[in-house]
């Protein structure tokens, strides 16, 4: 199975960040790096929050139903008039659902590391939610999903399993993080030799390490 990351090289996922920046009025460059940053920390999140029965069982819900992977059918139309509210208002409640409290610190890690205030970061992510869960939706009937374990493999599969173990610990540094980025800033420049502005920056960084 190929990972999230090549989703956003291949056809599909430049169509996701050319639509998502027009629709956010970001710039392409910096949405690709929000999104290649922000989907797997979104994953990881989801693959945390399944570790429990009933978080499986409210996730494949939520994949069998309203997210089944229907979004991905028309995406022109989703982004030719603007994104419409009711999609964002869904991306919002997921992103609440899935990160919590942590979601203000990977917002504002996100958005420092991209170059992009997290108030863009949010914009970006509250219209990607929907369609990354249409993908998970898409994946999950093609894979004939239907436990816990299967869906927990699922994610793990789409992160890259568990063959890279800074990248691992990087996520994770990321949701562990209380809100002010402090912790997660360390982490990233630890990861980055001392913070550099490197060409790829942590997004190729997670490129490299997910297999891009």
């Amino acid at each position: 199975m190929s990972g999230i990351l090549d989703l956003l090289s291949s056809d599909l996922g430049k169509t996701i960040i050319s639509g998502v920046a027009g629709s956010t009025g970001t710039d392409q460059n910096k949405t690709s790096s929000v999104l290649t940053m922000a989907l797997p920390v979104l994953m990881k999140a989801m693959q945390r929050n399944a570790a429990t029965p009933e978080g499986a069982q409210g996730l494949m819900g939520a994949l069998s139903g309203k997210h089944d992977g229907s979004i991905l059918d028309n995406l022109g139309g989703l982004f030719g008039g603007g994104v419409d509210a009711n999609v964002t208002n869904e991306g919002d409640k997921i992103l609440g659902h899935v990160l919590g409290q942590k979601r203000q610190g990977v917002e504002q890690v996100i958005g420092q590391k991209a170059g992009v205030d997290a108030g863009s970061v949010g914009n970006i992510l509250k219209v990607a939610a929907p369609i990354l869960m249409g993908v998970l939706g898409k994946q999950t009937r093609q894979n004939n999903v239907s436990s816990q374990g299967d869906i927990s493999n699922l994610l793990g599969g789409l992160l890259g399993g568990s063959s890279a173990q800074k990248e691992q610990s990087f996520l994770e540094s990321i949701l562990d993080a209380d809100g002010d980025g402090s912790v997660v800033d360390d982490v990233a420049g630890m990861l980055l030799g001392g913070g550099s502005k490197s060409k790829g920056g942590i997004g190729g960084l997670l490129g490299g390490l997910f297999g891009k």
